[in-house]
């Protein structure tokens, strides 16, 4: 199977780092948006940028590092943004909606899906974002955690969001599926008459009852939904366990 495509709309998310300190920390930001299909990174008053630190950190997503927007202002980073996300895990007196990331992404997928442009905002590593920054975000996340230690770091809350937005695509797994052709009914069948004939060969049966025995296995492997490869494999196995029975295992396939 191919590999499916990153949705072009995750180019209208942009992951916004508000005075980062850490230059290491934007580097795996950076890192942890790649893996999840985001390319837009906004830097805001990075007190160290760039850094071979920050390369070094992003491994794979330094094009993401050197195509990032260095701003002054968090004002700048959002100026064509119509829905501002800021990450906070502390309370404040502000009547702007909480939610977790889970139930905010629905929304933020389907405005970026529309062509809107979408914002992340995440703030500095100490102190998280201000007030002010605050004021200019219009939805409040928090990633819930233990209420007795909460202590993400910068790019593992990068991550956390970015792999919420990146479950709503549509995009799965089953390209990593290993490829192979079912085994029919009669290809099971034969596989488990040729395994009832070893059994029987080295004299598995003597004290158990084979057709009740026999009906469970093949019950078992037709419910385990085979390849073909598998039963080759298999009957392979049952081919030495026989010639060891009789003393032939030293004959030719």
């Amino acid at each position: 199977m191919n590999k499916p495509q990153v949705p072009d709309f995750l180019k209208n998310i942009r992951v916004v780092l508000a005075r980062p300190n850490h230059p290491g920390n934007i580097g795996s930001a950076a890192r942890a948006m790649k893996t999840m299909g985001l390319s837009r990174l906004y830097l805001v008053e990075p007190k160290v940028f760039p850094s071979e630190e920050a390369n070094t950190l992003a491994s794979g997503a330094v094009d993401l590092l050197e195509s990032a927007a260095v701003v002054s202002t968090l004002a700048e980073a959002l100026s064509d943004v119509t829905v501002a996300c800021a990450l906070t895990s502390r309370r404040r007196e502000l009547t702007t909606p909480l939610s977790t990331p889970r139930q905010t992404t629905p929304e933020l997928i389907a405005r970026a899906r529309d062509g809107e442009q979408v914002a992340l905002v995440f703030g500095n590593e100490t102190f998280g974002l201000s007030i002010e920054e605050v004021e200019q975000c219009n939805r409040l996340v928090t990633i819930p955690g233990n209420p007795d230690y909460f202590s993400l770091n910068l790019a593992m809350a990068v991550q956390v969001m970015t792999y919420e937005l990146f479950s709503h695509t549509g995009v799965d797994v089953e390209y990593l599926r290993a490829e192979g052709e079912a085994a029919t009914q009669s290809e099971v069948d034969g596989m488990c008459g040729h395994l009832e004939q070893a059994m029987d060969e080295i004299g598995y049966f003597k004290r158990r009852n084979s057709e009740r025995l026999m009906r469970r296995m093949r019950t078992m492997f037709h419910r385990a939904g085979m390849l073909r490869e598998e039963i080759d494999i298999l009957r392979g196995f049952y081919k030495q366990v026989q010639r060891t029975a009789s003393g032939r295992l030293g004959d030719a396939d």
